[in-house]
Formats: C-alpha cells, sequence, structure tokens
C-alpha cells in the first residue's frame, strides 16, 4: 500500500490533493461529493472585502436609514435582525462544513487593505476553521509605488492577523515579485507558516465588435504548471514553509511533477470545475498507478527529488536552459500550410 500522506499547515493529509478556493465549496453537498472522491483538505470559497462593504453600505441605506423623515414607512421595513450579513453567512458555511466533513477546512481571505481583517481573521478562528488562506489580490498598476511597497502590504497583513490568530496563515502569491525567494523568506520570519503559487490574476479582454473591456473566466491549462513547477523547484529546502502548488492541475501528469520538485500539496479548481468531483478520484488513482509502476513506497519519497538542490543540473531551472531550449528549436518549412 503507497502511503499518500503529506503536511500541509502542520496538519498531517491523508494525500496531497486539495480543492482550492472555489464556487464549489459553497454547496454542502457539493464538499460531501469531494471529500468521498478523495479531496484530503478544503479550501473555502473566498470572503471578498469589497462584497463586504458594499453589503454594509447597502443595509446602512436600505434598512437603517430608509425610514428617515417617513415615519409611516418604518411598518414596511424588514426587521434588520433577520438579516444576515455576508460574514454571518460565510461563518455559518464554514461551520456547517466543519460539522459534516471529516477533512481539514482551510477558511479564505480575499482582499486589499488591512480594514477589518483582524475581525475576520478572529471570527474565522473562532468559527472552526482549521487554517486562513489569505489571498492579498493586488494589481500594482500606480508607476508612483515602488515594489517594497507592494510586499510591505502584504507583510502588514499578515503580521496584524498573526498578532490575533493562532491558526497556520498561508499567503496565496502571484508570481509578480521581483524577486520571490527573497520575498518567501521574508513571509517566513513575519508568521506565514506556507505559500500556495500561484494566484490567477484574471485578465480584462476587449469586445472588438462593442469596443468594450469585458471580463471573462477563463479555466486554467495544463501549461500553467510549468511556471509552479520553476519556482517550486527553487524554493524546495530552501524554506521550511509549506509549499502549495495552485494552477493548472488537470491530470495526475501536473500532479505528480508538482510533488516531485517539492510542492506538499496540490490545489485544483479548473478541472473540478469542468469535470466535478469524480475527477479528483481519477487524478488520485493513476498517481498510484503511476508510483507503483516505479516502486514509489510514499509521497515523502518522490517529494522534491527532482528540486534544484537536488539535480544533477541545477542551471536546468536557470537561464541556460532557456537558451538550450530556444536554440533547440528548428521550425519545419514543409509542414508549414
Amino acid at each position: 500500500m503507497i502511503d499518500l500522506s503529506t503536511d500541509y499547515l502542520g496538519l498531517k493529509l491523508k494525500n496531497p490533493l486539495v480543492p482550492s478556493a472555489s464556487p464549489l465549496s459553497r454547496n454542502l453537498d457539493t464538499a460531501l461529493r469531494l471529500e468521498d472522491a478523495g479531496a484530503a483538505a478544503l479550501v473555502m470559497y473566498s470572503l471578498f472585502e469589497e462584497e463586504l462593504h458594499a453589503e454594509d453600505a447597502m443595509m446602512e441605506r436600505f434598512l437603517v436609514q430608509a425610514g428617515i423623515g417617513h415615519s409611516e414607512a418604518q411598518g414596511f421595513l424588514p426587521c434588520q435582525g433577520d438579516f444576515h450579513n455576508g460574514l454571518e453567512r460565510y461563518l455559518d458555511h464554514l461551520r456547517c462544513l466543519k460539522s459534516r466533513l471529516d477533512i481539514p477546512v482551510v477558511a479564505s481571505l480575499n482582499g486589499v487593505s488591512l480594514t477589518g481583517w483582524v475581525e475576520l481573521g478572529r471570527a474565522l478562528q473562532q468559527a472552526g476553521a482549521d487554517a486562513l488562506e489569505l489571498n492579498v489580490y493586488h494589481v500594482a498598476g500606480d508607476m508612483h509605488e515602488a515594489g517594497e511597497v507592494v510586499e510591505a502590504r502584504y507583510l502588514s497583513l499578515l503580521g496584524e492577523l498573526r498578532k490575533v490568530v493562532s491558526l497556520p496563515i498561508v499567503m496565496k502569491l502571484s508570481p509578480l515579485f521581483s524577486s520571490l525567494p527573497n520575498f518567501v523568506a521574508k513571509l517566513e520570519r513575519a508568521g506565514a507558516r506556507g505559500v500556495a503559487l500561484f494566484n490567477r490574476f484574471y485578465q480584462p479582454d476587449i469586445d472588438l465588435d462593442k469596443l468594450c473591456v469585458v471580463d471573462r473566466l477563463h479555466l486554467s491549462t495544463a501549461d500553467e504548471a510549468l511556471l509552479r513547477i520553476r519556482w517550486l523547484s527553487i524554493l524546495h529546502g530552501r524554506t521550511r514553509l509549506t509549499l502549495a502548488a495552485t494552477g493548472g492541475v488537470h491530470s495526475h501528469a501536473e500532479a505528480l511533477k508538482l510533488l516531485l520538485v517539492g510542492a506538499d500539496v496540490v490545489h485544483l479548481a479548473s478541472c473540478l470545475l469542468a469535470h466535478g468531483p469524480g475527477r479528483l478520484t481519477q487524478i488520485l488513482h493513476d498517481m498510484e498507478r503511476w508510483m507503483s509502476e516505479r516502486e514509489y513506497e510514499s509521497v515523502a519519497q518522490l517529494k522534491g527529488s527532482m528540486s534544484q538542490k537536488n539535480l544533477s543540473d541545477p542551471s536546468a531551472m536557470a537561464r541556460s536552459s532557456y537558451l538550450r531550449v530556444l536554440d533547440s528549436f528548428s521550425p519545419q518549412p514543409g509542414e508549414w500550410s
């Protein structure tokens, strides 16, 4: 029997496959199906800072101030005590998941400012979350904002939360930092327990007929795993943080490659959204078959065995491989149409 267990933020998981933050966790039945399919833990859908602020403003406008100056309207307003805001709904769902699932449940916070996040973190801990994932979704589009200011935004949020919660915190990062290993080291010193590589910034598109900017959700492709492979390979063995790979995993092939370069867990979203919880079972089965054929006894045995520090030619993950790849490609004019 192959031992698929792994460590995630100090939590012992039965295998490395963890559904990441997505709409799938909004439904209890779907969450139960993911657990039955083999999910080792579950990251909840994200709690968005902007949505909470907008909802609070709407509540203030329509429930608190609507009757001002019109006393006869008071009888037609809904009872404020019956209104559950976004945070209350999220906490209720978290408690529900914790009561029904036997696997760890990670709460996900998505925001850009310190406002309120300390209290949110405390509330999520009290509701029973096993860990917190912080997704600081910040697009650095200001020409006057230096790189160290962007990093400070992440470090400040982490530091403030670390003061009030004892839960392990994983930082979900974008691939756009100028010196990722250095920043990961800063996060470790600031109290993070893990990093998730990488957040996918959803890109705006242009409608050529209407000449307007449109937002479209594009699911990931397997090619996106390549960026994660490089950076996980560089980070493995150089930090004590849990390394989570997120983005581009559609089959056992991507999952195994990410584990080989040092991932502790592999997050899944797009493949589950496209094919349902059964895809997770298939990936687990294919992973076990591949490991059995190559006589691996455990995930621990293969994890990090092909990271940069274990390669006979460490430059394979660096610039020299870029030169070799470009020189090795030869177009075939005869095949052009």
